[in-house]
């Protein structure tokens, strides 16, 4: 029993990136209804932006450990900034009105000129942090033997913190009461006086500072994260999204934090080599039998 809840809480921090990653998406997604494949590399590249510029302020600017964190920090969301920037001008604003599969073509190229920059940036080498706040913290009682680090604490925080404000925004604001508008009726809330655009501009913005948040954590827990982690992150939370429902951020991020935990229990009892291919099988399953069942109430 032990071993379990050691499992089902180690899958808590998993369930809390999954949860940042599914809000940030939907949050575009409920406005554009477009597949958006860049926020997976913008977890990435977020991650691998603050690792570089950490290792860069540590080994030539001479800093200590925590003012370099900090500078990796500043560095990574001036560039995450500017991507949010370049996505909501360069490929929503000029391809809102064409279909659904260009968004799709667009975004995939985005993620690989991401991939390839990060490449080049850290010359095709890997850079990791060393271990932070790595001590064991009790959370059922000390006699249990259930714990989690404190980076693993502190990261789950976060992650409430921010999904619990978002939905504070989204339900207790004008501008919650605008996302669903103008995410419902774009062209009623434009004859209102709303401008869509400039709504999703910033719905693109808040979702990619959420995702690199999710980057940001990864990086400070794992030491390193690699592109190809980041385009798996973004294909599970695609299918997250899709299965449970892709115009309420709360319910995604729920779904999300669902299957964090089942892929912890998983790793637990069966071969990790299996567990992707067990999960995708899973969001599949629950795909198929919610589109059969939107059918069958449409008949």
């Amino acid at each position: 029993m032990a071993y379990f809840l050691q499992l089902l809480i180690n899958g808590l921090h998993s369930a809390a990136l999954y949860a940042l990653l599914a809000y940030g998406y939907v949050l575009i997604h409920g406005l554009t209804h477009r597949t958006d494949l860049s926020l997976g590399a913008l977890f990435a590249f977020s991650g691998q932006t603050f690792i570089l510029a950490t290792a860069f302020g540590w080994t030539v600017l001479w800093m200590t450990l925590p003012l370099a964190l900090g500078f990796g920090l500043v560095v990574a969301a001036i560039y995450v900034g500017l991507g949010g920037y370049a996505i909501a001008r360069l490929i929503y604003a000029p391809l809102e009105t064409s279909s659904r599969n260009t968004i799709l073509v667009a975004t995939l190229g985005l993620s690989i000129f991401l991939m390839e920059l990060s490449r080049l940036a850290a010359d095709t080498r890997d850079y990791w942090l060393p271990p932070m706040l790595a001590e064991p913290v009790p959370v059922l009682g000390a006699a249990a033997g259930i714990s989690l680090t404190r980076i693993q604490l502190i990261n789950i925080g976060v992650a409430l913190i921010v999904i619990a404000s978002g939905e504070l925004v989204m339900q207790r604001t004008s501008a919650g009461r605008i996302w669903r508008a103008v995410s419902d009726e774009p062209f009623a809330s434009s004859m209102c006086g709303i401008d869509p655009r400039r709504v999703r501009t910033q719905a693109i913005l808040a979702a990619c500072a959420v995702c690199a948040l999710a980057g940001f954590l990864a990086a400070l827990y794992y030491g390193n994260v690699s592109f190809n982690t980041g385009m798996i992150f973004g294909l599970k939370i695609l299918f997250i999204t899709a299965a449970g429902g892709l115009s309420r951020p709360l319910h995604a991020a729920l779904g999300a934090a669902a299957v964090g935990v089942v892929e912890s229990l998983w790793g637990g009892y069966f071969s990790v080599l299996w567990r992707d291919a067990a999960v995708f099988a899973l969001l599949v399953f629950v795909l198929a039998l919610r589109t059969n069942n939107n059918e069958a109430e449409r008949i």
